[in-house]
């Protein structure tokens, strides 16, 4: 684990997919939980649940696959970080970027928590941007 939270989640997320596995177990944090309840709520992901082992609490996340006509299940989740630790990307809400036409979402960082860019549009807040997901 890194100090980045937000590529540590991408990047299990995305090792699972490749695996074709059908679960992610990520450390449990404020931001990976308030990430992960945006994923689930806007139906990127089948299930979120925490789960408890030995003193240490984890998010078990379910993935969400869709099958192809060759009968092979690919996911539907892509994701892009954008903001780094070294490298911080801030947007006032009227220059949020709209992913795929507004099919995808943009995770902000705002002064009022983690939310969509549909949230902090209509909240007239901006923040920092953290991931796009499509």
């Amino acid at each position: 684990m890194s100090k980045d939270t937000i590529a540590d989640i991408i990047t299990s997320i995305r090792n699972a997919d490749m695996n074709k596995k059908g679960t992610v177990q990520i450390p449990f944090t404020n931001i990976t939980e308030n990430t992960l309840k945006i994923l689930l709520r806007e139906g990127f992901v089948e299930n979120v649940r925490k789960h408890r082992e030995s003193n240490k609490y984890f998010l078990v996340l379910t993935l969400r696959y869709r099958r192809n006509r060759k009968g092979s299940y690919k996911t539907i989740l892509n994701l892009k970080q954008i903001s780094t630790p070294s490298l911080r990307i801030y947007f006032n809400y009227h220059k949020i970027p709209r992913i795929l036409g507004g099919v995808g979402i943009v995770i902000l960082s705002t002064s009022r928590g983690i939310m969509t860019d549909r949230e902090a549009r209509l909240e007239r807040i901006g923040g920092e941007i953290l991931c796009y997901i499509w």
